[in-house]
């Protein structure tokens, strides 16, 4: 049969057995319809908040209030950051609070810092001449602007931006869920914490997108108790957003990030599902392309660990387990080109040379260098002054490495230079019809294929 496949920022023509099976349409979950006007769903669900009064009704002057929002590593193109700040900065004027007792932070966690100008690309460049110094970005490396809060009863640490312990109010907007890895108490307990609380969740095993059972969410929740009971039930207030699709919204919920989080989770279970029921027989061959997309290029590029790694593995290896069999061949379609930008992801080059070469086991690049990297002091200021990466983030780019737990083996497509393919221990092929032949050289002429022609993020 003859078909299309992605094929970095492009779709290319290729040829398949016949037997080539499509993946199920319900791995992209039933699409939802898009609302009709953005600015009114937002302003219902302020009026209307889930557990918690309407801001209007909660604030008082003289407070100080923070608006945190997500970095712009959210695939999210509806103008949803600047429509919520504004609506949720008219409550707070009804309200009696000045606007100069308002700041605005960007949750960016371990990612880089971003510019003004790029700031201005999601919140609107008139906020951003609006609130000058009152803007700024998280700083998961300052001392004086982080409060270590102890240890929840599982022994997690919890560590926070001093904007959720000092302000009177903080308003969290989550500009769109990432089925159901984000949202919820990660945009507080990750976005706005440390290496030091991150640490728990962000492992090989830690990482989820499920929608049940979600061991990261459950150690977050955990995480989100302990806040709350150090500085109080009504001191967060959440805006949490439904995708219809990268560019329109379909849902908004208000008020207490346990309530907003469950709606959310609600509406996700009927979009999306068990895996288990996708697809009943488990294939030899699973085949997908990489587009040239990572959340962590945005402003910037891909290279090497994004593309084969995080983006291949991590984002779109969800299909693996949830299609192919165990011991099943992967098949990635991908130009990965030899690219490297060493200002935002300072840390990379260095793991791609230095670290992978030695294992390509994510468990033993935990145990062997995480520590290391996450204290880096001159990769440290690049984080803080420059606009890259914490160098740890370079290191969890590998933990989706864990898929080779299940896949025997992975074939790449296409890649320009195969050097980078055998790099992390692939195969190459210079086309996906003979990277099939050499995937049924090894299943047999008989082998399952299941062909995922747009490539979704995966469901752990």
């Amino acid at each position: 049969m003859d078909e299309q496949i992605v094929f970095g920022d492009r779709m290319i023509p290729v040829r398949l057995p016949d037997q080539t099976r499509f993946a199920p349409s319900g791995l992209a979950g039933t699409p939802l319809p898009a609302v009709d006007d953005l600015t009114a769903a937002v302003r219902e669900a302020l009026a209307a908040p889930l557990d918690m009064p309407p801001i209007r009704e909660t604030a008082e002057p003289g407070w100080k209030v923070t608006i945190a929002f997500d970095d712009p590593t959210v695939p999210m193109f509806a103008p949803v950051w600047e429509t919520a700040i504004r609506l949720v900065l008219d409550e707070l004027d009804a309200a009696g609070v000045k606007r100069g007792n308002v700041s605005l932070v960007c949750a960016n966690a371990l990612h880089r810092k971003f510019t003004r100008l790029e700031l201005a690309r999601v919140i609107g460049k008139s906020l951003v001449e609006e609130f000058g110094y009152r803007l700024d970005c998280h700083d998961a490396e300052d001392p004086d602007n982080l409060e270590y809060l102890g240890v929840t009863e599982s022994g997690y640490d919890v560590e926070v931006n001093r904007c959720l312990t000092e302000s009177d109010l903080t308003v969290y907007v989550n500009t769109a869920l990432i089925r159901a890895f984000s949202g919820g108490w990660k945009s507080i307990c990750v976005g706005l914490s440390t290496y030091r609380s991150i640490r728990w969740h962000h492992s090989p095993d830690g990482m989820s997108m499920s929608i049940d059972r979600n061991p990261m969410h459950d150690m977050l929740n955990e995480m989100g108790a302990h806040l709350e009971s150090r500085i109080g039930r009504d001191r967060i207030f959440k805006i949490e957003t439904m995708p219809a699709n990268p560019f329109e919204v379909a849902r908004v919920w208000a008020g207490s990030v346990w309530e907003t989080r469950s709606a959310a989770l609600g509406m996700l279970k009927e979009r999306f599902k068990p895996r288990a029921e996708m697809d009943g027989e488990k294939a030899d061959v699973v085949l997908y392309g990489i587009p040239d997309w990572s959340p962590y290029a945005s402003f910037s590029t891909m290279n090497p660990i994004l593309t084969l790694v995080s983006t291949g593995l991590g984002y779109l290896g969800g299909v693996i387990e949830a299609l192919g069999k165990p011991g099943c061949s992967v098949i990635m379609a991908s130009p990965v080109k030899e690219q490297w930008n060493d200002v935002h992801h300072p840390s990379y080059r260095e793991i791609w040379e230095k670290v992978l070469p030695q294992t390509r086991d994510p468990y033993e690049i935990q145990d062997r260098f995480a520590e290391d990297f996450a204290h880096r002091p001159d990769y440290i200021y690049k984080y803080r002054y420059a606009c890259g990466f914490h160098p740890i983030h370079g290191i969890m780019a590998t933990y989706p490495l864990k898929r080779l737990r299940h896949a025997s083996r992975v074939i790449v497509a296409g890649a320009e230079e195969p050097g980078l393919v055998r790099h992390l221990g692939f195969d190459y092929a210079p086309t996906v019809e003979a990277a099939v032949e050499a995937a049924r050289d090894i299943h047999g002429r008989d082998a399952s294929i299941v062909f995922v022609k747009y490539p979704v993020m995966g469901n752990r």
